[in-house]
C-alpha cells in the first residue's frame, strides 16, 4: 500500500514560528521565514530517510522548518495582488463611465457646423478607411475560422512549400480548407507582391527621413558644442540717456487679430511695454473682429494706451479678404509706413519681453542682406494637459533643431508668422503679403529667399505664446500648416527652377524643405503605420521588419524629445500620438497638393488667456515704473475682469468631438491586432493595440480640453 500523505498533520513538524505583523492587507511585514528543503517532503514511515533528515537538521542547527509558512505568505500575496486587480477594475469602470458620459454628450465631426474640411472630400476620406476596417474585421472572422481549422502560422513569412503541400489540387479537403487555399495563393502570387512592393518604397522614404533628422540633430549638438550664435555688431543704450548715438530705426509694430477677446488684452499691454524711444515706434492693432462686441472691447483698449501715452493706432476690417494675409498687406499700404524701417509680427496671443526689440533690431545694423530676424516661441501653458506637453516637444524640435540648424548653416528657413522683425524693404522687393495661400508666412519667406535676403534665427529671444489646449483646435491648426505647404509648393516651383541661387540652395528648397518635411513626413507616417502594417496582418506574405515598427521610430522619438529634456516621460505617448495625428495631416497634405476640400480654409486657432492675470501685473508694475507721474490702468480692476471672464467661462456649456475617422482606424488597428496574435508577431502585436488605443482616445476627445 501506498504511503499516506499526511506528513503535514503531525505535530512533530512545527518549524520554526512565523510572527506577521499586519495593519491592513496591503501593509503587512514578515519577522522571519524560511522556506520548506527537499527534507521537509520525505516520508515519515522510511525510517531511513527519517533519520536521514534528523541527521540533516541537526548539522543546520535542528531547526525545523514547515511548508505552511509559505503557505501563509502566498495567501498574503494573493490578498494584495487581489486588492490590485480590485484597483484596476475600478479605474477602468471609471475610465469607461467617462467615455460614456463624452459619447453621450458629444458631437461627430460629421455634424459640425464649423466644419473644417470639405464634405464631399471627407466623406470619400472617411469612406476608404471604413472599407479597410469592415474588410478587416471580415478577414479577421476569416483567419480565426481558418486558423481553428489548423491553419496555424508561427511567423508573419509562411513557408510557401508548407502552403502549396495544403493547397496541392489531390489532397482531400472541405469547402472552407478549398476557399481558404485559394485565398492563399492569391495573396501570395497578386496581394503580397505590390504591397510587399510598397511597403519597400515607404521604408526607404522613412529612413531619408530619419537621416535627415540625424543630421540635424548633429548640426544642432555641433553649434552647442563650439557655442554658435549670432551676434549683433552694437550693444544697446541705455533709453534714458537719450538716443546717445544708439541704433534705435524707426520700429511698426503690428499685432493682426479676429476675434482675440481672450488675449488681446495681455497682448497690447506687453507691445505697448516694449523698451524703445516712444518716437521711434509705432503700434498698429489689426482688427478682423466680426463681433461687435469684441471690436468694442478692443478699441476701448487702444484708447486706454492712447491716453497712457502710447504710439498707438487701431484699424478695423469689415470684409474679411485674405485672411491674415489680406490684413497685413492693407496695413502695409497705409502712407506713413514709407517713414519706418523695420516692422516686427506679433500674433495676438504673443507677449514679447520689454527687451524684444533691443535684442533683435541690433543684428540689422551694417548688414543689409539681412532680411528677417526670428525669435523662439515659449509656452505659458506647455504643462497644462498632457495635449500641450506633446505639443511642446514638437515645437521645441522645430525651433531649436530644425529652425537654429536652417539659420546658422542655411541663412533660411521658413517664417514662423509672428515673433520676427522683417525688413520692409525686403518685403517690398519680394512682392509682399499674398493672399494665394494659407501660410502666407511661409509664402514670404520663400519669395525672399530667392531674391537672396537672408535671415537670422535667434534661439536665445523668446516670445511668450499660447498653445491650443482643445484638440479640435490643435487639429484645425494642423490642417491649415500642412495643407498651405502644399499649395505654397504648387505656386513657387516654377520660380524656384528659374531663381539664380545655387543648385544646393535649389535642392535644399525643393527636396528638403518641401518634400520630404511637407509631404514625404505625413505620406509614410500615414501609409506605413495605418494602413500597410495593419494589412501585413491578414497578408502575411508582406513583410514588415521589427526594426521599422519598433528601433528606428523609438530612436527618432528618442532625439525629438532631447530639445525638451523634462518631457522624457511622455516619449511613448508622444511616437503614439504622432502617429495619431498623421491621419490630419496627410488629408490636409492631399486637399492642398490637389487643392481639394478645405485648402482655402482658414480657422483661427482657439485661444483660452491662461497668462492674463500675471503678465497684466508685471506689465502694471513695469508701467508704472516707466510712466512717471502719469495715471496706470487700475490693478484691482483687472483682476475683477479677469475673475468675471473665468466665471463666465465655467457656466458656458462644453462638448466633446466624436472624431470618426480616427475611430474607424482604432477599430481598424485593434483587429490588426487580434490577427497579430494568431501569427505569434509580439512587437507588431503590442504597436497595433497601443496605437489602436492611442486612436480610440483620441477619437472620443479624451486628449486635450474639452471645447465650448
Amino acid at each position: 500500500m501506498a504511503p499516506s500523505f499526511d506528513w503535514w498533520g503531525k505535530e512533530s513538524h512545527r518549524g520554526t514560528p512565523v510572527v506577521v505583523k499586519m495593519e491592513n492587507p496591503n501593509n503587512w511585514s514578515m519577522v522571519e521565514l524560511e522556506g520548506p528543503s527537499e527534507d521537509d517532503f520525505l516520508y515519515p514511515e522510511d525510517d531511513d530517510l527519517s533519520s536521514m533528515r534528523q541527521q540533516r537538521r541537526l548539522e543546520k542547527g535542528g531547526r525545523n522548518k514547515n511548508a505552511k509558512q509559505l503557505t501563509w505568505v502566498l495567501l498574503l500575496k494573493a490578498h494584495k495582488a487581489a486588492g490590485c486587480l480590485t484597483s484596476i477594475a475600478s479605474a477602468l469602470v471609471s475610465l469607461a463611465s467617462v467615455v460614456r458620459r463624452r459619447v453621450a454628450s458629444g458631437r461627430t465631426d460629421t455634424t459640425d457646423t464649423i466644419a473644417s474640411e470639405n464634405p464631399r472630400v471627407k466623406s470619400r476620406f472617411y469612406t476608404c478607411i471604413k472599407v479597410f476596417l469592415w474588410l478587416s474585421i471580415l478577414l479577421l472572422g476569416f483567419e480565426m475560422a481558418a486558423y481553428a481549422k489548423g491553419w496555424h502560422f508561427g511567423a508573419p513569412d509562411l513557408q510557401l512549400q508548407y502552403l502549396y503541400t495544403l493547397t496541392n489540387p489531390l489532397s482531400v479537403k472541405d469547402l472552407f480548407d478549398s476557399i481558404y487555399s485559394k485565398w492563399v495563393l492569391i495573396r501570395v502570387d497578386y496581394l503580397a507582391p505590390p504591397l510587399q512592393l510598397l511597403t519597400n518604397a515607404c521604408i526607404l522614404l522613412f529612413l531619408i527621413q530619419s537621416v535627415d533628422r540625424l543630421v540635424l540633430c548633429l548640426g544642432c549638438l555641433w553649434i552647442r558644442l563650439k557655442g554658435i550664435k549670432p551676434t549683433a555688431k552694437e550693444d544697446s543704450v541705455d533709453l534714458e540717456s537719450g538716443d546717445g548715438g544708439g541704433y534705435f530705426p524707426m520700429v511698426l509694430v503690428q499685432i493682426p487679430m479676429c476675434n482675440e477677446k481672450e488675449v488681446y488684452q495681455q497682448s497690447i499691454a506687453a507691445v505697448c511695454n516694449l523698451d524703445w524711444p516712444k518716437s521711434k515706434i509705432l503700434i498698429q492693432i489689426l482688427d478682423d473682429s466680426d463681433d461687435p462686441m469684441t471690436v468694442s472691447l478692443i478699441k476701448e483698449e487702444v484708447q486706454k494706451w492712447q491716453q497712457e501715452g502710447a504710439n498707438i493706432v487701431y484699424r478695423h476690417r469689415v470684409i474679411r479678404e485674405g485672411y491674415k494675409a489680406g490684413n497685413l498687406k492693407s496695413a502695409m499700404n497705409c502712407s506713413y509706413v514709407k517713414d519706418y524701417e523695420f516692422v516686427a509680427i506679433f500674433d495676438a496671443d504673443f507677449q514679447p519681453y520689454p527687451d524684444f526689440l533691443k535684442r533683435t533690431v541690433p543684428h540689422f545694423k551694417d548688414n543689409e542682406e539681412l532680411g528677417l530676424v526670428q525669435a523662439r516661441w515659449s509656452f505659458v501653458n506647455k504643462d497644462e494637459n498632457l495635449l500641450t506637453r506633446l505639443q511642446n516637444v514638437n515645437l521645441a524640435f522645430h525651433f531649436e533643431v530644425e529652425q537654429q540648424v536652417n539659420g546658422i548653416f542655411l541663412n533660411f528657413f521658413g517664417f514662423n508668422g509672428t515673433a520676427g522683425v522683417w525688413r520692409i524693404k525686403a518685403l517690398e522687393e519680394s512682392g509682399g503679403w499674398l493672399e494665394r495661400t494659407t501660410v502666407e508666412d511661409m509664402d514670404i519667406a520663400v519669395r525672399a529667399h530667392l531674391h537672396g535676403w537672408k535671415f537670422i534665427f535667434l534661439n536665445d529671444v523668446e516670445c511668450q505664446c499660447e498653445l491650443p489646449e482643445s484638440y479640435e483646435a490643435y487639429r484645425k491648426q494642423q490642417h491649415r500648416w500642412h495643407s498651405g505647404p502644399m499649395q505654397l509648393f504648387r505656386l513657387c516651383l516654377p520660380d524656384v527652377i528659374k531663381a539664380k541661387i545655387s543648385f544646393w540652395k535649389k535642392f535644399n528648397m525643393i527636396f528638403l524643405f518641401f518634400l520630404l518635411r511637407k509631404l514625404i513626413l505625413p505620406f509614410y507616417s500615414f501609409t506605413l503605420f495605418c494602413i500597410i502594417l495593419p494589412m501585413t496582418m491578414f497578408i502575411p506574405e508582406a513583410t514588415l521588419p521589427s526594426w521599422v515598427v519598433c528601433y528606428v521610430p523609438a530612436t527618432m522619438s528618442f532625439l525629438n524629445i532631447l530639445p525638451a529634456p523634462k518631457s522624457f516621460p511622455f516619449i511613448v505617448p508622444y511616437l503614439l500620438f504622432e502617429n495619431t495625428m498623421s491621419v490630419t495631416k496627410f488629408n490636409a497634405m492631399i486637399s492642398g497638393l490637389f487643392q481639394l476640400g478645405s485648402a482655402y480654409e482658414w480657422v483661427v486657432t482657439k485661444k483660452s488667456g491662461r497668462s492674463s492675470e500675471g503678465d497684466l501685473v508685471s506689465l502694471v508694475e513695469k508701467e508704472s515704473k516707466h510712466q512717471r507721474g502719469a495715471s496706470v490702468p487700475d490693478l484691482d480692476e483687472m483682476r475683477e475682469e479677469i475673475k468675471q471672464q473665468e466665471q463666465k467661462a465655467r457656466k458656458k456649456k462644453k462638448h466633446n468631438r466624436i472624431y470618426t475617422k480616427e475611430l474607424a482606424l482604432a477599430f481598424l488597428l485593434l483587429t490588426a491586432s487580434v490577427r497579430s496574435l494568431l501569427s505569434a508577431q509580439g512587437i507588431h502585436f503590442y504597436f497595433l493595440l497601443f496605437q489602436g488605443v492611442s486612436f480610440l482616445l483620441v477619437g472620443l476627445d479624451l486628449i486635450g480640453e474639452q471645447v465650448d
